[in-house]
């Protein structure tokens, strides 16, 4: 662990936070799946809206939201508004940090 610097620990630290509720780590995974690190997918397929991401979740869509944002301020999605709908999604250098930091 000695290759990461504090401002990298800070950020990981918030990023494993975020993760430690079990529907965001849900979020992540189901957002994830796609974006595996050396895995290469469409955009369309990496692309999910908020609505689709609640399906089977089983929360209210305020609740919903607060997590989705909560991933968003972690830095482990990226977020995008298309007129009313909100399209979320895995930026696959996310997953190649976690990657990495588990390997260290």
């Amino acid at each position: 662990m000695s290759n990461y610097q504090n401002d990298n620990l800070v950020q990981m630290a918030e990023q494993f936070k975020a993760l430690a509720n079990p529907h965001r780590l849900q979020i992540f995974l189901s957002l994830s799946t796609c974006c595996a690190p050396g895995t290469v997918c469409s955009s369309e397929e990496a692309v999910r809206s908020v609505g689709v991401i609640g399906e089977g979740l089983d929360i209210a869509p305020s609740t919903l939201s607060h997590h989705i944002k909560e991933l968003n301020r972690a830095g482990l999605i990226e977020m995008e508004r298309q007129g009313k709908q909100v399209n979320c999604w895995v930026d696959p250098a996310t997953l190649e940090q976690l990657s990495h930091f588990f390997k260290s």
